[in-house]
């Protein structure tokens, strides 16, 4: 290795030249933590391990999310990414932006010899997506959790229970009142948007009231989506709206807004997942609260076990939500529409 790349190891790991030197030649008189920190040292600076050392894992950890826009996601890194770090482990965050796709990380994640991956909200939730390189990762045997909701995959899943989640939110609508009460969730083949809407129809079923396009809208995962999907439901007489996301939810409040109507006088609205700042919109957003701290510590855990060789359970880990109430629904009254 040459110079410049022993000393800029040595100065990320903080010990000298010749320690580098020691590790990358397998030289005895190294403490296992130091060969370690020097091994992902390499990783993390994005040099090639020497061959002899290429066949042992790194102690990098992918964590794939599909995007930063929504709050949940960064919050659910920062936790995951903490717990990693206290493991031991350096996380290495993947989000599919800017035209890298999941399989494109995969790729990359493999060639870095990580330990293991984590997947948050990605294409194991949507039943159309390629799955491929879930496949090839199976096949390796390479440790990994899922974050929500799956398709059939042979791996350990932890999830916020969505039935859960819509039988407090309608509930909640029923008791203020509501009997016109619609749903906003995001793409069709999306499953934990699936769980949402066969909950819902219970939930009507039980109410007496109707489950059809006029009440329940797809959309993209999005503020521009819930606006599209939020002003037709209005505009059918929808007084009470449940949405799989914050940010539906926010784009549903400026359609009520671009309605020349109010939230929460004229429509109510629920979110989920009581993301940040939801307390500082107008107005603040009653929200079901995705117990992201927990969830992502037990994903943690289960991926740990499986690096250090531990049978793990592959029945999935349903985490209770909690209904936040703030000041976006209140008790429905009549409202004439067009």
């Amino acid at each position: 290795m040459a110079q410049r790349r022993l000393s800029e190891v040595a100065q990320k790991v903080g010990v000298s030249e010749a320690t580098v030197s020691r590790v990358l030649n397998g030289k005895p008189g190294v403490s296992e933590a130091t060969r370690q920190a020097v091994l992902t040292a390499l990783d993390v600076l994005g040099y090639e391990r020497p061959t002899q050392l290429r066949g042992e894992r790194a102690r990098l950890v992918g964590l794939v999310l599909p995007e930063l826009q929504n709050p949940i996601f960064p919050a659910l890194a920062d936790v995951v990414g903490s717990a990693l770090a206290q493991q031991g482990f350096t996380p290495v965050l993947c989000t599919c932006t800017g035209g890298v796709s999941e399989p494109d990380y995969v790729e990359l994640l493999l060639a870095q010899q990580v330990s293991g991956v984590v997947f948050a909200g990605g294409s194991h939730a949507e039943a159309d997506a390629p799955h491929d390189h879930h496949y090839q990762l199976a096949q390796r045997k390479l440790p990994v959790v899922l974050v929500n909701a799956s398709i059939d995959l042979d791996y350990p899943v932890v999830s916020c229970d969505d039935a859960v989640a819509v039988e407090q939110a309608f509930a909640h609508l029923v008791a203020l009142g509501h009997h016109r009460i619609g749903l906003v969730l995001g793409p069709r083949d999306h499953i934990p948007s699936q769980r949402k809407l066969t909950a819902f129809r219970r939930c009507a079923a039980r109410a007496g009231l109707t489950v059809d396009e006029h009440t329940v809208g797809h959309t993209m995962f999005s503020v521009e989506g819930g606006q599209a999907v939020g002003t037709r439901l209005v505009q059918n007489g929808i007084t009470g709206l449940i949405c799989a996301s914050d940010p539906l939810a926010l784009g549903v409040i400026r359609a009520v807004r671009r309605l020349g109507l109010r939230t929460p006088d004229d429509v109510s609205v629920i979110g989920y997942d009581d993301s940040a700042f939801m307390t500082c919109t107008d107005p603040p957003l009653t929200t079901v609260r995705q117990p992201i701290e927990a969830m992502g510590r037990a994903a943690v855990e289960l991926l740990v076990n499986q690096i250090a060789g531990i049978e793990v359970s592959m029945e999935e880990l349903l985490f209770e939500p909690e209904l936040v109430v703030r000041a976006s629904a209140a008790p429905a009254r009549s409202r004439v529409t067009a």
